[in-house]
């Protein structure tokens, strides 16, 4: 199983791009999911996860406020809309469910790891 994540592209800063993240042989309406990002040369980033005892939502200090995650429970999809991008949310941005309990968003609590999408902002 993996989930794979979708509509990246280039943007303008303060631009906005909603993320796909859908799954096949899985309901995601019973699975924590969380989104990442890779930038060159840096390690994987937590940037929106939901924990495993309620569902709430952590986001990085670096997105809070810009970026909400959501879900689509009949399209079996879950969203990342990010808004007011700026040229440091340039990365590669993956999905990933949680495999482990807990409410922090280390990627290695996250596994089924697909294809990322690449998001660039820049004018």
């Amino acid at each position: 199983v993996q989930l794979q994540a979708s509509g990246g592209g280039l943007v303008q800063p303060g631009g906005s791009l909603r993320l796909s993240c859908a799954a096949s042989g899985i309901t995601l309406n019973y699975q924590a999911v969380g989104w990442f990002r890779q930038a060159p040369g840096k390690g994987r980033e937590g940037v929106a996860c939901e924990g495993s005892s309620d569902g709430s939502t952590v986001y990085a200090d670096s997105v809070k406020g810009r970026f909400t995650m959501s879900r689509d429970n009949a399209k079996n999809e879950v969203y990342l809309h990010m808004n007011s991008l700026k040229p440091e949310d340039t990365a590669t941005y993956y999905c990933a469910r949680r495999f482990y309990p807990g409410e922090a968003c280390p990627a290695f609590d996250f596994g089924s790891w697909g294809q990322g999408t690449l998001v660039t902002v820049s004018s």
